[in-house]
């Protein structure tokens, strides 16, 4: 059982400060769901955000702090251990971040996106209670259209008119997702 939030990762036998803050962990995601790069730029610009000193850290942990992010992003617990995983995607942070935001305020009592510091797994741990909200609907649609079950008369009535908040919106190669400064893109190219 952890009690604690971490703020430092044990990687190669040092402690690594982290970015543990719930939009840093965001970023990670939409990074990790970028079109226009490959894996292993993926995986570096998400051990670029979550590691301040990645710089410091030896090439040769990296695989090791990939592992240990992961860990943290799935709120301290190993892949297998995370419930729903394997399953038929059914969210997209970046995407459903709007519909997310106000039942986790709601949750947690205040407005987040103001919060200055608040902890990835504080985050984590309001989002698994959000209970019944727009949030939870969509994925429900989403959820039974996964796994090919029929829509309810109701449920076809609200997906008719939220079509825009239940469908995935495609992301291309070309377009629609977050890009990079030409300063950030020649740092990917010297680095990778």
């Amino acid at each position: 059982m952890n009690y604690t939030l971490p703020r430092a990762l044990d990687v190669g036998g040092r402690k690594w400060s982290i970015r543990w803050d719930f939009r840093a962990v965001l970023d990670i995601m939409t990074a990790l769901d970028d079109p226009d790069l490959n894996d292993q730029e993926r995986a570096y610009v998400a051990l670029y955000i979550f590691y301040p000193e990645l710089e410091k850290m030896p090439p040769e942990t990296y695989e090791e702090a990939l592992k240990r992010l992961f860990w943290f992003v799935n709120g301290g617990q190993d892949q297998d251990e995370v419930p729903g995983t394997g399953s038929a995607r059914l969210m997209d942070w970046e995407q459903d971040f709007p519909l997310i935001v106000a039942p986790v305020n709601r949750v947690l009592g205040r407005d987040i996106r103001g919060d200055a510091d608040l902890h990835w797994w504080t985050f984590l741990s309001a989002f698994y209670e959000i209970g019944d909200c727009t949030f939870a609907q969509v994925v429900s649609v989403r959820d039974k259209q996964a796994r090919g079950k029929k829509l309810e008369k109701p449920e076809r009535e609200w997906y008719r008119r939220n079509k825009s908040l239940v469908d995935f919106r495609r992301k291309s190669a070309q377009g629609s997702t977050q890009k990079y400064t030409r300063a950030e893109q020649e740092l990917l190219s010297k680095l990778l």
